[in-house]
């Protein structure tokens, strides 16, 4: 197991039980308890966690964890999700993707899409299948090698936690643009106080997205329903779908419902 694995589960076991203990992290990562001591003290020296005497602590539950470090957590809810998204957009649609592990995989799946053969239905286009217009860097990245796919990139200054483009000039473009839809993923959905992320800025950007879009689609798992976070980005009114998983609570499925959301779980 490379260290970036190791990383990546440690992290995972964090998330679950908000601290660990070197002895029982070595046996669930099957390396020494002084690798895991050191691994500690490299993830504490970047800010992801909080060292202790015999272990480690989270920072909060709503600490953010890089992307690179988040991408493994929850991952084969994350491409249902992202399976079941894909199949809601069409051939020619102009489509937003904020940043994020899970619309990360939305781009991958409409990727896999195409791959399959499953766009016979866009022969006839000339040029590009899908237009995709993203704030983040790693979507773009993904997407721009393939013919496929026209993709429009923000600009704006890159938070290097997340990959995405935020500021005056990512909503200056924002502005200029109308999609079909708006897929985002976020941090938490509340059904008082609506959808949320943890930064403002970041905040700022998806409501954006929400606002030049004719559907929005929100692609999350479960673990974000009924979570708030510290950045309001618009009210559930504004919402059309929520795409998750089968862990959701029925009286979740009940309040989204009733707020005039399909609500999606596969």
């Amino acid at each position: 197991m490379s260290k970036q694995e190791r990383w990546s589960k440690l992290l995972e076991l964090l998330a679950v039980e908000g601290k660990l203990d070197v002895e029982e992290a070595a046996a669930s990562v099957e390396v020494s308890a002084a690798t895991i001591r050191r691994d500690l003290d490299e993830l504490a020296e970047q800010r992801l966690l909080v060292r202790t005497r015999g272990g480690a602590i989270a920072h909060g539950v709503s600490y953010e964890l890089p992307l690179r470090y988040k991408s493994s957590r929850r991952a084969s809810e994350k491409q249902r999700i992202a399976g079941a998204v894909a199949d809601m957009l069409g051939v020619g649609e102009v489509i937003g993707l904020n940043g994020g592990t899970t619309t990360t995989e939305v781009a991958r799946a409409l990727v896999l899409r195409v791959g399959a053969g499953q766009t016979e239905a866009g022969d006839g286009l000339s040029g590009p299948l899908y237009t995709v217009v993203t704030n983040a860097l790693n979507i773009a990245g993904e997407l721009a090698v393939r013919p496929q796919f026209k993709i429009v990139v923000t600009g704006g200054v890159a938070r290097p936690q997340t990959y995405e483009l935020v500021g005056p000039l990512t909503a200056g473009v924002l502005n200029e643009v109308v999609l079909d839809v708006a897929v985002l993923g976020v941090d938490g959905i509340d059904p008082q106080l609506g959808v949320m992320t943890h930064h403002e800025d970041e905040a700022g950007i998806s409501r954006l997205f929400a606002e030049r879009a004719r559907k929005v689609i929100l692609a999350t798992d479960s673990s974000k329903m009924g979570k708030r976070a510290f950045a309001r980005i618009c009210s559930l009114d504004r919402i059309d779908v929520v795409v998750t998983d089968s862990g959701i609570a029925p009286d979740m499925v009940t309040r989204l419902t009733e707020a005039g959301i399909e609500v999606v779980a596969v």
